[in-house]
C-alpha cells in the first residue's frame, strides 16, 4: 500500500505553491488535499470556534486523480477535520506549503504553513513545513523539487521523533543551485513592527502593519545563517514551549 500523504498550506488550495508541493508527493504516494479556501497566512495556530466550520470537495486537483477539499477554516482546523473527519485512516505523513515566503526564526510563531505541521505532530502524525524565501504570488520553486522529494521521502520512511516536525526554508531561486541541506537552530530575531497611518475616504483613520526583520543572531548554526548562505534550512520543532532549564532552576529552590 502506498503511503497516505495529507497536505495542507495557509496560502490557500489554489496557490501556485500547493500545487507544486501536490506534483511532487503524487509520485511518492497516495494524496489527499485539505486546504484553506482562502489565504490564510499569519493565522498562526488559530482555531475556528465562533463560526461553522464549512468545506467543499474541490476538483482542483482532479487530472492527477487526487481528492481535495477546501476548508473554511485555519491551517491548524485543516488537520483537524482531515484528521478526524475526512480521512478514513491516519496518514504516514503530512505536509504543509510550499508556502510564498519565509518562515524561519521568529516567524514560525506567526506561520499558518508551520501551525499546519505542528498540529500534526499533537494528532501523532509526522509533518514537515516547506517554505520558500520569495513572497511574490508567481514565486519559483522548481529549485527545491530533489531536495523536497528526498526529506519527503526520508521522514516516511524513517519517521521523526514523537511531538516534533520539520521547518524548511529554502533560499529565493538564484543563479546557483542550492548547496543542499544544513540541520540547524532557529535564530534569534524579531520583527521591528511600524504602522503606515492613513486615511480611508471618509476621513478616518486606519493602519496598516509592516516593518522589518531584525536579526541578533551572529551564529553560523541558525536557519537564517544556512538561507543567507544558499542552503535549505531544517529546524526540528516542537510544540511545547516549557522552558525546561528554567523549571529545573526553580523546582531545585
Amino acid at each position: 500500500m502506498k503511503p497516505l500523504i495529507l497536505i495542507t498550506n495557509d496560502d490557500g488550495i489554489t496557490s501556485k505553491g500547493i500545487g507544486f508541493l501536490v506534483n511532487i508527493m503524487h509520485q511518492i504516494g497516495e494524496v489527499v488535499v485539505v486546504a484553506p479556501d482562502s489565504p490564510q497566512s499569519g493565522m498562526g495556530h488559530a482555531i475556528t470556534i465562533h463560526d461553522p466550520l464549512k468545506y467543499y470537495e474541490s476538483d482542483i486537483f482532479s487530472e492527477l486523480g487526487i481528492k481535495a477539499y477546501q476548508c473554511s477554516g485555519t491551517p491548524a482546523d485543516c488537520v483537524k477535520l482531515a484528521k478526524n473527519h475526512i480521512l478514513d485512516r491516519l496518514p504516514d505523513l503530512v505536509v504543509s506549503g510550499v508556502n510564498h515566503g519565509s518562515n524561519s526564526s521568529v516567524s514560525i510563531l506567526y506561520s499558518g504553513t508551520m501551525s499546519a505541521a505542528l498540529e500534526a505532530t499533537i494528532e501523532g502524525l509526522p509533518a514537515l513545513g516547506f517554505s520558500v524565501c520569495d513572497y511574490s504570488y508567481d514565486a519559483e520553486f522548481d529549485h527545491t523539487k530533489e531536495l523536497v522529494s528526498e526529506i519527503a521521502k526520508k521522514v516516511i520512511e524513517k519517521g521523526l521523533p514523537s511531538g516534533t516536525a520539520l521547518n524548511v526554508n529554502f533560499p529565493k531561486v538564484s543563479d546557483e543551485p542550492i548547496k543542499g541541506f544544513k540541520y540547524c537552530r532557529q535564530a534569534k530575531g524579531k520583527w521591528q513592527e511600524e504602522f503606515d497611518e492613513r486615511t480611508d475616504p471618509s476621513g478616518r483613520r486606519y493602519l496598516w502593519l509592516t516593518g522589518k526583520y531584525v536579526l541578533f543572531d551572529e551564529g553560523n548554526d541558525t536557519d537564517e545563517w544556512a538561507i543567507n548562505n544558499n542552503y535549505a534550512s531544517v529546524v526540528p520543532v516542537k510544540i511545547d514551549l516549557t522552558d525546561h532549564d528554567y523549571l529545573q532552576k526553580l523546582l531545585s529552590e
